[in-house]
């Protein structure tokens, strides 16, 4: 019976056109909600896992630091080595310095590194060196400094050192001129414009560290935040771990609160879809009651009339949950596969859209799309129940 009665409603009524359109029209917003919906999570969350992964290798998945200038021996990083074998290490020197060339003047931060060290734990570094190599006071920099500078090849740049060094009747800061020799592009503009890197022995030698002298140590670890807290018991009082999310922590705060803030937004276009299934059906149930009153008076349970109009509004909704999921995945692939949104590398680090839909969105979007259907099925439903029998069979 609920087979033959629902296929039957189911079916274009000639003399009541717009219930048949109001019911696709709730068919078609559905499927447009959860299509949109999908895309703009893909998109999320693939922004997300773009600037993560940037993140991840500019700041390092975990850095030992300390609270003193050369606080870092080299017998600490052996000592963190020995005990855990799988990390990667490169210590570091680290100095705050102005730029100048000309009359210009821009600040930077310089580290002065064993190159080979880190090139296995920075892919950025890497790419950007290639087959070169940086001999004493040469620098590799960031795009930014480059192209600020407008420096060439082996062109030199005045480095300017907050540590000051006596000079007459006053302290004056340090000066040096180094070589550029390589660029590297991490992306994110907040580094290209502020990072360079020198040999460790270049940066030594001018601020005064004793041999195996360091500022601290840049560590690659594969799990991070398991690592780091087997770290933090094995470490020294004088040093301290830090890993790159807690560098970071209120910029992914704001990612995840923009994104659950989109969500509860769009899933808005599938609430006001959902309401041409409350329309639709109420509309049915209305123009259908003389049928409804005179199955309820030949026996029919009134369970069985419920059920009839709540699977109606799923078929409806259901269906329109399933086109949309498959239009947005035909979405995200189309975005992926072809440069249909061309973005400014410059700011975002790349010029095609980063696309990743997680397991955990798919379905969080497909149960709520479902449980909304649900929910609007449920109330004409029960409103099908309550047709008065007796007054709808004497007046029609």
């Amino acid at each position: 019976m609920r087979r033959f009665l629902v296929s039957k409603y189911l079916r274009f009524d000639k003399s009541q056109p717009f219930i048949s359109i109001s019911a696709f029209l709730a068919f078609l917003g559905v499927a447009v909600g959860v299509m949109v919906l999908l895309v703009a999570m893909a998109i999320m969350n693939g922004f997300d896992k773009e600037f993560q992964r940037k993140l991840f290798t500019m700041n390092y998945p975990i850095t030992v630091t300390t609270f003193m200038p050369g606080g870092v021996h080299v017998k600490d990083v052996e000592a963190i080595l020995d005990q855990m074998p799988h990390l990667k290490a490169s210590p570091y020197i680290s100095s705050q310095v102005m730029l100048r060339r000309g009359q210009k003047l821009e600040g930077a931060l310089m580290f002065g590194v064993d190159m080979e060290k880190e090139k296995h734990i920075n892919t950025v570094v890497a790419e950007g060196m290639g087959e070169a190599t940086l001999e004493e006071f040469e620098f590799l920099a960031g795009k930014g400094i480059v192209d600020e500078f407008l420096l060439e090849v082996d062109e030199r740049l005045m480095v300017l050192f907050t540590h000051a060094e006596p000079g007459g009747l006053s302290l004056m800061p340090k000066m040096k001129r180094f070589s550029h020799k390589a660029t590297f592009q991490s992306g994110l503009l907040a580094y290209d414009k502020t990072y360079m890197y020198t040999p460790v022995s270049s940066l030594a030698k001018v601020l005064g560290y004793a041999e195996g002298a360091y500022d601290g140590v840049h560590l690659h670890s594969s799990d991070p935040f398991k690592d780091i807290e087997i770290l933090s018991a094995i470490l020294p009082s004088h040093l301290r771990a830090v890993g790159w999310w807690q560098q970071n922590g209120n910029f992914f705060s704001a990612l995840a609160l923009e994104k659950r803030a989109l969500f509860i937004v769009l899933m808005l276009i599938i609430l006001v879809a959902s309401l041409n299934i409350i329309s639709s059906l109420l509309m049915t149930v209305m123009n259908r009651r003389q049928e409804i009153a005179l199955l309820l008076s030949l026996g029919v349970y009134k369970r069985e009339i419920k059920q009839t109009f709540f699977i109606l509004g799923i078929i409806i909704g259901g269906s329109g949950v399933l086109l949309g999921v498959c239009l947005g995945g035909l979405g995200i692939w189309l975005l992926g596969s072809f440069d249909i949104v061309n973005l400014p590398a410059d700011v975002y680090g790349s010029a095609r859209l980063p696309l990743e839909l997680s397991l955990k969105d798919f379905w969080l979007i497909v149960l709520g799309a479902g449980g909304v259907v649900a929910f609007s099925s449920y109330y004409p439903a029960k409103k099908a129940t309550q047709v008065n029998v007796l007054e709808t069979l004497r007046n029609e």
